[in-house]
């Protein structure tokens, strides 16, 4: 496929078979990640992938206690959904939901981590929550997400897991000085992907000179 069409079908997986991922095809995808940017080729992203049932079990057990909360506020309005019409969001959140009380069956879990001391964010005097750190990491997750489409996977990222960092650092003997950063699930689809996601158009995010001076009509 060329990478455009990658881009435009690489959507958020929710319902997986249990068929296992081949560690062959799962070393393709991990190794996608070490070719992304990242600052001074310090290189601290980690992953720790997970396949015991117990320890996604538990885990999983963990997500739902955020996720609960967050799709209930959804429901109720009180999280804005994106751009989608109040048609689709009930089956959103049902598919994530669905997804959320059925993610230990999916085959794989990547676990993604960081070295604390190899990510230096330049905006932590902004008065505002910094947001640099995620240069150095999320363009590896990007990678895998984008060669597991390739591969015909499908892959759902999640930071909810972060609420429990504690807990999954000492389940997974993960050390001091590194972060959990995500969760990515790995396995094949139960569905087709789609042939081109739902977004916003280009002329919504680019301006010419200044913000809010469309650069395209």
């Amino acid at each position: 496929m060329e990478l455009i069409e990658l881009m435009q079908s690489q959507w958020t997986c929710r319902y997986y078979k249990t068929d296992p991922v081949s560690d062959d095809v799962l070393e393709r995808v991990l190794d996608a990640a070490r070719w992304a940017p990242q600052g001074g080729n310090r290189q601290p992203v980690r992953f720790v992938v997970v396949r015991d049932a117990e320890k996604k079990r538990q885990m999983k057990e963990w997500y739902l206690n955020p996720w609960n909360a967050y799709v209930a506020a959804a429901r109720q309005g009180g999280i804005h959904i994106g751009s989608e019409t109040e048609v689709k969001i009930p089956k959103m959140l049902s598919d994530a939901d669905y997804f959320a009380n059925h993610m230990d069956e999916v085959p794989v879990w990547l676990v993604v981590c960081a070295e604390l001391a190899e990510i230096h964010p330049t905006d932590l005097d902004l008065g505002r929550p910094p947001v640099v750190y995620g240069a150095s990491i999320y363009p590896a997750v990007q990678n895998v997400l984008l060669k597991a489409r390739d591969e015909g996977l499908g892959t759902a990222l999640t930071t909810l897991l972060c609420h429990y960092e504690p807990q999954v650092k000492a389940m997974l003997n993960i050390p001091d000085g590194i972060a959990t950063c995500a969760v990515v699930t790995v396995g094949w689809p139960t569905k087709a992907f789609p042939k081109r996601l739902n977004r916003n158009p280009l002329s919504t995010m680019t301006f010419n000179e200044s913000y809010g001076t469309p650069l395209y009509s």
